[in-house]
């Protein structure tokens, strides 16, 4: 257990804006970030396997299968308690299992969901070019439906703070400071 550090847990679909939006506001506010999808990116490359949305998803699944749905958090732990500063973003929550696993070792977690329409974020990942980003509406809504399966829509109902992210990148920034100021007091009173 690590009581020194504040942590925050990240969860959304993908393209709600997790990245460019709380990440990007978290480093100006001086959290480290901790992104659990690059587990998962460095085990498919470390496989040999090119990165897209088929073989990204069947590396996630097969590590949940084999090693449990603790598995990508546990691996998250280290890289948090060697982070630096004292206020830790980790982005990427997929499951309740994983939420469990962070506050059994950093006791002041807090939660926090970003939730943008389907359509907002199938267009934001068709213009983000990530070489796992889907390239059409089926690899997309068929990402979606891995996502769920593995229990994120748990973690998104659960969040103490869901910031919506339809309009501009400014006002879920807003938000987001908003939320993270809320949460430092909470866990410094």
């Amino acid at each position: 257990m690590n009581a020194d550090k504040t942590v925050v847990g990240l969860t959304g679909m993908p393209g709600a804006g997790k990245s460019l939006v709380l990440v990007e506001t978290a480093h100006e506010l001086g959290y480290d970030v901790v992104v659990m999808g690059d587990v998962i990116r460095e085990e498919t490359t470390k496989r040999g396997l090119e990165l897209n949305p088929k073989n990204v998803g069947a590396v996630m699944l097969e590590l949940r299968a084999k090693h449990g749905n603790n598995v990508i958090a546990e691996k998250c732990i280290e890289k948090i308690e060697q982070k630096k500063s004292s206020l830790v973003v980790v982005e990427g929550i997929r499951s309740l299992h994983e939420v469990d696993v962070f506050r059994t070792h950093f006791p002041k977690f807090t939660l926090m969901a970003i939730h943008a329409s389907p359509e907002t974020r199938f267009k934001r990942l068709s213009n983000r070019g990530r070489s796992d980003d889907p390239k059409t509406w089926d690899v997309f809504h068929e990402r979606d439906m891995r996502e769920l399966s593995v229990g994120i829509g748990s973690a998104i109902a659960m969040a103490q703070f869901m910031i919506i992210n339809e309009s501009s990148q400014e006002a879920a920034k807003a938000k987001v400071k908003e939320a993270l100021k809320e949460i430092e007091e909470k866990w410094t009173k």
